[in-house]
């Protein structure tokens, strides 16, 4: 299933900016960056429940946030992009 993970982390100290960095090398772990604070991820069930799980321990809940979308496998039509930035094909090959 296509999951769209997005987050708010406070950078005003250097435990916030930890905490962003970590945040966003689990993410980079998992899917496809897409804004600044925004991945697609493609996840089934038990690794999306896993991810979730460590980024909540990551974040604090008092000066942090972070939101799951729930797409579902059939998300091709749920998605539209405008703009500078292309799209990618999450399930196509990704060239490093």
């Amino acid at each position: 299933m296509l999951v769209v993970i997005s987050y708010d982390v406070n950078t005003e100290d250097v435990a916030g900016r930890r905490r962003l960095r970590q945040v966003a090398k689990q993410c980079v772990n998992y899917g496809q960056r897409v804004q600044n604070s925004v991945f697609e991820c493609l996840l089934d069930s038990a690794q999306c429940r896993r991810l979730q799980a460590t980024l909540c321990e990551l974040i604090n809940p008092e000066k942090d946030s972070l939101r799951f979308y729930y797409l579902g496998n059939h998300y091709e039509k749920k998605i539209e992009v405008f703009g500078a930035k292309q799209g990618y094909e999450p399930e196509g090959m990704l060239m490093v």
